[in-house]
């Protein structure tokens, strides 16, 4: 079974385009860790997947965290003296301190500047900011926007609620041949930010939009959850399902152009570690890998001792290790078509590893078995080709010991992994390997 990500198999050039309009819709909304923004968010995805939607009430215990507050805002602006809007929500979300209190006041302006976030580092930029879990108030403006406030009085007007609601997340499941699964997150708590992470969004949802028309032997879940919490809760109410998790993917900051970079699940060399890096080597590109620390996204929920699933995060460049993080100047310009294709087609390659991850048996271990008789030097044409033909089946025949694994003999010998699967088809057709279950 094999669902490669070969140019013949899609138009990732188009795909690429259409993952990049799907963010330009979903851009301009507002969201946080609760509440409309995450559930606009999710009905527009389930054009593209039928997500099952789960509501979570406030208030229900998931291990030591608490389901908080729906949260929503309807508008938010600090007028000056004149009466203008010099900070308005409505020219951009971001302006916003997420998870902000209701409030109509008259504020000086020392009070104001107490409430207000900038980046002096990027003074034309707005930083994103949060206070999900103290009650607070405050705007985040650019820094030299700040420097010219100079009047003595603002009026501060922010048009929120906090009331007993859900926490909303979504979910999508892909039964394949076998019941264990590949689990792939996402966090979709993030406002006015492309690439943490409507890039993570995007290509998440084009994935299984594809695997939807493919057969598969594992089965699929798809999780579009609030970073933190939501994994949080996900676990807590489906230990039941944990069993089946074999293998699974974090994705993140998949729109930029920086090159991939993997973090490590806690375990360090689970099969979806091996999966990742074996895939990272044979694309011939540059890479970085980063071994698990407990900090940085969902994977460290899933990773967590309890659990300690094999879930690592792929990326393009790692969350705070770019200048546009967390920044208004994580727009539409800084995530790129061509990246947003790429990083789709590199998780086709890693599933595809994992989808062909067997182990095989030789069935002429005694020796090597005469190859030439069978025609197998031919196989393959040119002199390279056959060459590397010839290497590739006398290391599968050595190694298929019914312990060793396909990523297993392409990590010892070097050989990409898509031949040496072409090569154990030829095999199997000549009856020379078996599979072992």
């Amino acid at each position: 079974m094999s669902f490669t990500g070969r140019k013949t198999d899609m138009n990732f050039e188009k795909t690429g385009r259409e993952m990049h309009a799907l963010i330009t819709e979903l851009y301009p909304i507002c969201r946080s860790i609760t509440g409309k923004g995450v559930r606009k968010t999710l009905d527009i995805l389930g054009r593209y997947i039928p997500l099952e939607i789960h509501q979570v009430p406030t208030g229900t215990p998931v291990y030591d965290w608490t389901v908080p507050k729906e949260w929503n805002i309807e508008d938010a602006y600090v007028k000056n003296s004149k009466g203008d809007k010099i900070i308005d929500f409505k020219a951009t979300n971001l302006h916003i301190l997420n998870y902000s209190i209701p409030l109509k006041k008259k504020v000086s302006l020392q009070e104001l500047r107490e409430h207000l976030f900038t980046l002096p580092d990027y003074p034309d930029w707005i930083p994103y900011r949060t206070s999900y879990y103290k009650n607070n108030w405050g705007f985040c403006i650019s820094h030299n926007q700040y420097l010219n406030l100079n009047d003595p009085e603002y009026e501060v007007f922010i048009d929120t609620s906090l009331d007993n609601g859900h926490l909303t997340y979504g979910e999508y499941f892909i039964k394949g041949q076998e019941a264990d699964e590949i689990l792939i997150s996402c966090h979709i708590c993030h406002p006015s930010l492309c690439n943490d992470n409507l890039s993570g969004i995007a290509v998440t949802s084009f994935l299984a939009e594809y695997l939807t028309r493919k057969q598969s032997r594992y089965s699929y879940r798809f999780l579009f959850i609030p970073g933190t919490i939501g994994s949080i809760a996900w676990l807590s109410l489906n230990e039941h399902r944990i069993a089946n998790i074999k293998h699974g993917l974090v994705a993140a900051c998949l729109g930029d152009p920086g090159k991939f970079t993997y973090k490590k699940s806690r375990l360090g060399n689970a099969e979806i570690d091996r999966a990742v890096l074996c895939t990272l080597r044979d694309s011939g590109e540059d890479f970085g890998i980063l071994n698990f620390v407990p900090y940085g996204y969902d994977e460290r929920q899933y990773c967590s001792p309890g659990f300690n699933l094999p879930v690592g995060c792929l990326m393009r460049t790692p969350y705070s290790r770019y200048p546009e993080y967390h920044t208004s100047a994580d727009n539409l310009d800084f995530v790129r078509p061509a990246s947003l294709a790429g990083s789709f087609a590199l998780l086709l390659s890693i599933l595809n590893i994992l989808e062909n991850n067997r182990k095989f048996l030789n069935k002429n271990p005694k020796c090597e078995p005469q190859l030439g008789k069978r025609g197998l030097y031919q196989a393959i044409g040119g002199e390279n080709d056959k060459k590397s033909m010839e290497i590739a089946m006398l290391w599968i025949l050595n190694l298929s010991d019914g312990y060793n694994s396909l990523i297993d003999i392409a990590e010892r010998s070097g050989i990409r992994f898509s031949h040496l699967r072409q090569v154990v088809d030829i095999l199997l057709s000549h009856s020379l390997l078996k599979e072992v279950q």
